[in-house]
């Protein structure tokens, strides 16, 4: 495989459920985080994102690393380590205010939407760094 088709399936690899993550997530903003299975679902999305982020990442690391870019590699390599480190903070953020709402606590739902709303930005973010780094990345070695 050339250099620029190991670049264009990391890009693939990562951007496909980093898309598939800011099209879903919205829909979670037209229902009310208070009734337990929409919150239950949020969760679960939350979840298999981190998880399908970690593999992603791990995998573009390794195939830039494999193909001697040391720098994409780590740059990828720090999308997979966000995913890894980040998913057990985020979830025990959404795991705190799903047993605060049903404990009765009536803020949070709003602030389970915060985690939601921090949550897409952060996606959003990464997101758009990835795909201003594809001209850099695709470059012929």
């Amino acid at each position: 495989m050339t250099p620029d088709g190991v670049a264009v399936a990391v890009m693939i690899i990562l951007l496909f459920p980093m898309g598939y993550f800011t099209l879903a997530s919205p829909a979670f903003l037209l229902v009310k985080l208070d009734i337990q299975p929409v919150a239950q679902l949020l969760r679960g999305m939350f979840n298999a994102h981190f998880l399908v982020m970690r593999v992603a990442g791990v995998i573009g690391a390794l195939a830039f690393l494999l193909d001697g870019r040391l720098v994409a590699a780590m740059g990828v390599g720090l999308i997979a380590a966000l995913a890894i480190y980040g998913r057990r903070w985020f979830m025990q953020r959404i795991d705190d205010q799903l047993r605060a709402r049903d404990a009765g606590d009536a803020e949070a739902p709003r602030r389970l939407r915060r985690l939601h709303w921090s949550g897409m930005l952060g996606n959003a973010v990464l997101l758009v760094a990835l795909v201003t780094s594809i001209p850099y990345i695709a470059i012929s070695a």
